[in-house]
């Protein structure tokens, strides 16, 4: 844990296992919450017979239950709901609070928040107590997904590593929610329904206790001298930042919505059997991880053209769910899932790192509003998603639903072109004064001092000129030495 790559890798291993957790809690109850239900309306909530209990379970879930009522209907949508729109309320505050306190605490904290939700999650006995401790998930959500992303971004200041350690934590995050259902109905019709939260529970304590080796209370004085991050309301009113946030929130509308309705519609349209509706999410991971591999490899070969791969990502979200209804049977439905999380991968692996990159020129490199932002757009789906897409099903219809999803994506995919010359931007003003306040350093420092006396001197490689409108002259302040000053000029 001493030596300093190691540390940052075990860090990323621990926020990884922190998204992966918090993406299973969130679907894990999926085979459980009929069976809270039937006790509820005294059908015998664990099904000692096999008849009212057994009879209604599926080893392979659909993504969320069905319901017998209207009633149950808008209970299970607000539950499913309730951990988005609390993380949506509190993640303003998460980001400021990570701003200046650092990221390892603000995840310690989420993460024993969310250990005390899993818990109450597997000794709940109604509808009060589940409300409860999924609201309590998405209080302990709003720290340690924020605080965790944040963390790899600040780590892994490099390109491309900051690519392939963000890719990374995406892809737990799409293995959690798509092996959340099955894991939690193999465990609940062998072990019980205590069972699938208690190993999570004890995955989440294991998790804590490494995040506290690495980054003990003791060192969290280290943090003192980082610099006072950008105010979240600045950060919204960036237009790069706000277009980055519109994408990352219109792309995960159409998973947001079809989660809660497909399962319905695959059984009314098709006669979808239980086992296929449990499947249908299933094969969309190997697509998912395959996108995030995809674009971390573009980026490193091409990083110029992020916002490109954005576009092409909700281009193909946006044809992938028009297609959606015309799927007659259960192995074409699987085909347009898998290009919208595809897509999907596309568009998160491309804009998270752009986010931080955006931070990085036009603001200060600290990251823990920004990415709350980040996670605003997509509670913002899906808190939307288990309330709304029913009534809109309802109202409208499912061809509608998927053809106005998919037409918002391919109409907001020519919006990001807006970030073409991201790439070309160069550090602001404001973030070199905060770093020259304490006085120069080093040959860099020195030589933006005299610029910002008015000197007009500024560092670059011998033979390059401004018309290049390229920052790759910017250089680590750690790096640029009296070694291989003489690589450079002065003009």
């Amino acid at each position: 844990m001493g030596d300093a790559r190691r540390q940052r890798r075990l860090l990323l291993l621990v926020v990884c296992v922190a998204l992966l957790l918090d993406n299973m809690l969130y679907m894990v109850i999926v085979p459980i919450i009929p069976e809270y239900f039937a006790a509820v309306r005294g059908g015998g909530g664990d099904g000692g017979d096999g008849e009212s209990g057994g009879g209604n379970r599926s080893l392979l879930p659909a993504r969320y239950p069905p319901a017998t009522g209207d009633n149950e209907d808008v209970q299970i949508g607000v539950l499913f709901a309730s951990k988005a729109m609390l993380q949506l309320l509190v993640n303003p505050l998460s980001g400021t609070l990570i701003d200046r306190v650092g990221y390892e605490a603000p995840l310690l904290a989420g993460l024993a928040v969310m250990f005390l939700s899993t818990t109450t999650f597997a000794f709940a006995g109604n509808y009060a107590t589940l409300f409860a401790a999924r609201s309590l998930q998405g209080l302990g959500s709003a720290f340690a997904d924020t605080a965790g992303i944040a963390l790899i971004a600040d780590r892994y200041a490099e390109e491309p590593a900051r690519s392939r350690a963000l890719g990374t934590a995406l892809a737990c995050i799409s293995f959690g929610s798509l092996a959340a259902p099955p894991f939690g109905g193999v465990l609940y019709e062998f072990a019980g329904k205590q069972v699938p939260f208690l190993v999570l529970a004890c995955v989440c304590l294991l998790d804590g206790l490494l995040l506290l080796a690495l980054a003990p209370p003791c060192a969290a004085g280290a943090r003192a001298n980082m610099p006072v991050g950008t105010p979240i309301h600045r950060l919204m009113i960036d237009p790069y930042i706000a277009v980055v946030a519109g994408a990352l929130a219109t792309c995960n509308i159409p998973l947001a919505f079809l989660e809660p309705t497909i399962a319905n519609w695959m059984k009314e349209s098709m006669g979808a059997s239980e086992w296929e509706v449990g499947l249908t999410w299933l094969p969309a991971f190997f697509p998912h991880v395959l996108g995030v591999y995809v674009t971390v490899r573009l980026a490193a070969a091409y990083p110029h053209l992020q916002w490109f791969y954005g576009a092409l990502g909700m281009a193909i979200i946006g044809a992938s769910s028009c297609l959606v209804p015309a799927c007659r049977n259960f192995w074409q439905v699987i085909i347009p899932l898998c290009g919208i999380c595809f897509g999907i991968a596309l568009v998160d692996t491309a804009l998270l790192p752009t986010l931080a990159f955006l931070v990085d020129v036009r603001h200060v490199s600290v990251y823990g509003s920004v990415y709350a932002i980040a996670d605003i757009s997509y509670c913002v789906a899906y808190a939307l998603g288990p309330v709304v897409a029913g009534q809109i099903v309802h109202t409208m219809g499912f061809v509608q639903l998927n053809l106005g999803m998919g037409l918002a994506n391919v109409l907001y995919a020519p919006v990001l072109i807006f970030l073409k010359n991201v790439c070309q931007m160069k550090p602001s003003h404001s973030e070199r004064n905060i770093l020259l306040e304490e006085g120069p350093k080093g040959l860099y420092d020195t030589i933006k001092m005299e610029d910002r006396r008015g000197v007009g001197k500024s560092l670059r490689p011998a033979g390059d000129t401004e018309e290049n409108g390229t920052d790759s002259y910017h250089r680590d302040l750690t790096e640029v030495s009296e070694e291989d000053s003489s690589d450079y000029e002065y003009s």
